[in-house]
């Protein structure tokens, strides 16, 4: 099983991240949201992921970084969860909605929670 989250993983093209949020569908669990949409890519990862924390919601840049490192390694974690059943490549954001800071381990259950969720669906 491949834990690794590398560079052809993460979601950076701005194109990519525009049609994400134009044509992207999303599921909740709360304090994580995701939206995702089928991509066309040729060569690379089957999944692009990328991680928002809101400033409106979270002041500090500190506790932003933060939450953005623990959501990253929450889905390193558990992506197998959806990687097997992928059959077009997908475009993800998680995006963090409470004003708190969150535990890892209640970070991860909202995480694998999410994820069973699109497993379901696709």
């Amino acid at each position: 099983m491949d834990q690794r989250f590398g560079k052809e993983e993460k979601l950076k093209s701005k194109k990519q991240i525009d049609r994400l949020f134009v044509e992207g569908k999303s599921l909740k669990s709360f304090p994580l949201k995701l939206v995702y949409t089928p991509i066309h890519i040729t060569e690379g990862s089957n999944l692009k992921t990328g991680v928002s924390v809101p400033k409106k919601l979270v002041k500090t840049a500190v506790r932003r970084n933060r939450i953005k490192r623990l959501m990253r390694e929450v889905f390193r974690k558990n992506k197998y969860l959806v990687n097997s059943q992928l059959s077009s490549p997908h475009a993800f954001m998680f995006i963090y909605i409470s004003r708190e800071e969150i535990t890892y381990e209640k970070l991860e259950k909202s995480m694998i929670k999410i994820l069973e969720k699109f497993s379901e669906i696709h």
